[in-house]
């Protein structure tokens, strides 16, 4: 085999007393996709940031096709034919898409002839397979558009490496199955890519090759064919897991407590309704558009329906504020922690306290931190977050550790009833397993869960029903026994003449 295009030699990184990386070498060659899965927290980002620059090594070295090399920034990286897409898209909102695909081009003149720069975005935007106008300001872009920018802007550049980490986060099942045959052609036509998914069914439809990393160190690198899904898991977290998609038994109960009818928002959704017991896990399914997110909105009071009527514990109820909600006790786990979910500057103890941080306030009005800091720790430690101090700053940690602090600040609140938007977006297998167990565990004690989810496996296993979505209208309420992956995508995309699968 030929000298890889990339490789990490003996590479360890130190921050303060916390060491992230270990000893990791790694070879990344041409023509190939290389999975690289872990825990949150196992080293990955760290591995991305000293692979383009961000960071350097403590000890180790970076090669550049058999050559070591010192790749110290971002246009060092560029200029060795690196590029990364990151799990959150990173868009100027104020410039159009085709100012963003170019952004970081610093050839002479390339931003100067505007014609030139839109045909040649048009260009990247048709190869990946998506439509968006290149004239649009980002500002106003979905989830899934920004992505696309971010694919088109790592297209633009002359790469040989293209690391994409946690590219389908925030993709449809089609976006997301165009993004792999994108990736699949770059592997095609010599590009090394790096594959960074917690959605291990993607890793094997995909990869080439596999490394496993776990808390900084390497712990194997295996042909595709030479791993399963239970052994990828056991190398991953150190133990067996178990089926963490499993259905458990139901704990619904005949007490109603959330009853919707006739729900709608002008121009937005139309006609939603059902009922949500205590005991039961609601889920709602559906394509990006579909809307989910916009009646969770609804419910939580941040963008308060128009029509129909809600009835909470028997009694009518008009939610206008998120205030109101809080103070009924019903809590929204948002899909975007870091605009929605948390304050990012500020510590894992006081986004924990968050949403009730009257609870720990003196007769006097005084904080008490001591029984603050004692309740974030104690969340901590059911949750396993990953931080040595509850004081850390929660931007430091990484994604799925950030989720599970989000958690934390609304299971605190003691809620009747949790709504959860894409609650293991970003999430890794352990702690997928660890977020449905609590969920599980919530509903059972009385509880009641509206669980908006894209991963149909996760739909199918923790659902007790599950209301599918499409293009804000309510589609249908069907039952776990009824219900199977094709049924579900042929009502999310109004196939009514598909017949459910047996």
């Amino acid at each position: 085999m030929t000298a890889p295009v990339l490789a990490l030699r003996s590479v360890s990184k130190r921050f303060g007393m916390t060491r992230a990386l270990d000893d990791m070498s790694i070879d990344l060659h041409a023509g190939e996709v290389h999975a690289i899965v872990g825990e949150n927290g196992a080293g990955k980002s760290t591995m991305i940031k000293i692979m383009t620059g961000i960071h350097q090594p403590s000890s180790g070295h970076i090669e550049v096709g058999g050559t070591r090399t010192v790749v110290d920034g971002p246009h060092a990286a560029r200029d060795a034919g690196i590029a990364a897409m990151y799990q959150e898209p990173m868009v100027f909102p104020d410039l159009d898409v085709a100012e963003n695909i170019f952004i970081s081009s610093t050839r002479e003149g390339v931003l100067q002839n505007t014609r030139d720069l839109h045909r040649r975005a048009d260009a990247l935007i048709a190869r990946i397979g998506m439509q968006v106008d290149v004239d649009r300001i980002a500002s106003g872009l979905t989830l899934a558009e920004q992505q696309a920018v971010e694919i088109a802007r790592a297209l633009s550049q002359d790469v040989r490496v293209l690391i994409m980490d946690e590219p389908t986060a925030s993709l449809s099942a089609h976006e997301a199955a165009q993004l792999r045959g994108i990736a699949a052609k770059l592997a095609a036509q010599g590009v090394a890519v790096v594959y960074i998914s917690h959605r291990l069914e993607e890793v094997f439809e995909i990869a080439h090759r596999v490394t496993v990393i776990r808390d900084g160190q390497h712990i194997s690198t295996q042909s595709i064919d030479a791993v399963t899904p239970e052994s990828m898991i056991a190398d991953m977290v150190g133990r067996e897991v178990g089926n963490y998609f499993e259905k458990t038994p139901s704990t619904a109960t005949d007490n109603v407590i959330l009853s919707v009818r006739g729900l709608g928002l002008a121009g937005v959704f139309r006609d939603i309704s059902f009922d949500l017991r205590r005991g039961e896990i609601l889920c709602m399914a559906g394509l990006i558009g579909a809307r989910r997110t916009d009646v969770a909105l609804s419910l939580f009071g941040i963008t308060p329906a128009d029509s129909g009527e809600i009835a909470y514990k028997g009694q009518p109820i008009d939610v206008r504020s998120p205030a109101q909600a809080i103070r009924a006790g019903i809590a929204y786990v948002s899909e975007d922690r870091r605009k929605l979910g948390l304050a990012m500057p500020m510590s894992v103890r006081s986004n924990i306290s968050l949403a009730t941080l009257g609870h720990f306030l003196s007769p006097a009005g005084f904080l008490d931190r001591r029984r603050e800091r004692e309740t974030a720790e104690a969340y901590r430690d059911r949750l396993n977050i990953k931080t040595p101090d509850v004081d850390a700053a929660v931007d430091m940690l990484s994604g799925g550790n950030q989720q599970k602090v989000m958690l934390a600040n609304w299971m605190a609140m003691q809620p009747d009833l949790l709504i959860f938007d894409e609650p293991t977006r970003g999430i890794d297998v352990g702690a997928k397993a660890e977020v449905h167990a609590l969920i599980r565990e919530f509903v059972a004690q009385d509880g009641a869960a509206l669980v908006i989810s894209s991963d149909l496996p996760e739909v199918l296993a923790m659902a007790d029903r599950i209301l599918v979505m499409r293009e804000g209208e309510q589609m249908a309420i069907i039952d776990h026994a009824d219900a199977t992956q094709e049924y579900i995508m042929a009502l999310a995309t109004g196939q009514a003449a598909l017949q459910k699968a047996s």
